[in-house]
């Protein structure tokens, strides 16, 4: 008995011991007992500032593993944008899980967004140094990101090239993953894509354009929405033109390449 008590007390001293340590070091952090060059004071300040925000994002990510997702960042910044200019904005959403969303649908973005998805942690390097070298040799600029990277983008962050902004998306794509994994990842996805004018998710895109459910959805119809991505206001699926149109017949056959809905099987 008295040497079960005498371990008791060591544990306890040596938790203890342990969150004094911790505490010392977050107190050193925040208030450190010298900075004595303008780099440090430079750190001091930019830590203050950006150590809330990701603990705020993190804790949002957090909660949203779970949650459908009400709005995301770039929704209320286009209703914001919009009110600004005086002009109205409605937004047209329906949040569904992602067994109500056909395997058509999800493939066909996968086919046209991000043939790696399954595979990559994040970012696709591969995918950002084609861009890189298209980029080069072309006054139109083409993205590298992947599904992962757009809905850290549009759920959290803001449209635009911005190295900030990518600073900022980069940590937070490495901490979906993480927390959220590839399922969840797509079906956040389906439900925040842009697919027209203030039509958000695939469930609103389906009804408007198609009056069915997304889980209706036929690959030709799937694809043609996919295709309308990421500029859906240029490419629009209600009035389709010759390079939507043959772009909506290769990620039909992406799709097939991809092997169809066993791809998804392979989805955590």
């Amino acid at each position: 008995m008295v040497k079960c008590r005498e371990s008791r007390k060591r544990r306890s001293s040596g938790l203890f011991k342990r969150a004094k340590k911790l505490f010392n070091l977050l107190l050193s952090f925040y208030i450190p007992k010298e900075i004595s060059t303008k780099l440090g004071w430079a750190w001091f300040g930019s830590s203050r500032i950006f150590a809330p925000i990701f603990v705020a994002l993190l804790s949002i990510m957090l909660l949203f593993s779970t949650v459908p997702v009400p709005y995301s960042a770039y929704m209320v910044q286009q209703k914001v944008g919009h009110l600004i200019e005086g002009k109205s904005y409605d937004i047209k959403k329906k949040w569904v899980s992602l067994d109500k969303i056909s395997w058509q649908m999800q493939m066909a973005v996968i086919a046209s967004e991000d043939q790696k998805f399954e595979s990559h942690f994040g970012i696709d390097l591969n995918a950002i140094q084609i861009a890189l070298q298209k980029n080069a040799k072309s006054k139109k600029v083409r993205g590298g990101s992947t599904i992962s990277q757009q809905t850290v983008k549009n759920m959290f962050l803001w449209h635009g090239q911005s190295w900030i902004r990518k600073g900022i998306e980069l940590p937070l794509t490495f901490a979906i993953e993480q927390f959220w994994g590839k399922e969840r990842i797509l079906e956040v996805y389906l439900n925040i894509a842009e697919f027209g004018h203030g039509i958000f998710g695939v469930e609103a895109a389906a009804q408007t354009f198609f009056k069915k459910s997304a889980k209706n959805l036929s690959l030709n119809e799937a694809a043609l929405l996919a295709a309308s991505l990421p500029n859906p206001n240029i490419y629009r699926v209600d009035r389709p033109g010759a390079i939507m149109k043959k772009r909506q017949a290769w990620i039909i056959r992406q799709v097939s390449a991809l092997g169809g809905q066993q791809y998804l099987d392979r989805l955590e």
